[in-house]
């Protein structure tokens, strides 16, 4: 009989309550309560150092969207960020979209995002680019 009482002290039963094994599972069930209730926020966020990352990648392993503007850090400290980003992004399966120069937007998996922001610069050289291979 202490045995078994020893054993479920060590390994409990279910008794109905998710047991979570991984990181990965818990962001995929939602156990962050507060996020479910409240419902998911859209958070804005100017660094001004690259060790204001990991409190980015806080909103985001709390399924919160975040958008980054990134003008006020160098360009070796943006691209150091953006680094960072991007592997938490893909470790939660979010996805990271350019807005305009040096702004960005984090989406956690939950998040879905429809149609993508032009860049105009970009435009301009592919119209440039197919009016020099036309014969007019």
């Amino acid at each position: 009989m202490a045995f078994k009482d020893f054993t479920n002290a060590l390994f409990p039963k279910d008794n109905g309550v998710d047991v979570v094994d991984t990181e990965e599972e818990a962001y995929e069930k939602g156990s962050d309560v507060s996020s479910s209730k409240t419902g998911a926020k859209m958070i804005l966020v100017e660094p001004r150092a690259f060790s204001e990352s990991q409190q980015i990648a806080d909103h985001l392993k709390r399924r919160n969207s975040v958008v980054v503007n990134l003008k006020r850090v160098t360009n070796d400290q943006a691209r150091r960020i953006i680094d960072f980003l991007s592997g938490t992004l893909y470790a939660i399966g979010g996805e990271l979209q350019r807005l305009g120069y040096g702004i960005y937007l984090c989406t956690p998996k939950n998040v879905n995002v429809e149609g993508r922001i032009s860049d105009e610069e970009s435009e301009k050289k592919a119209k440039s680019k197919i009016e020099d291979e036309m014969d007019f």
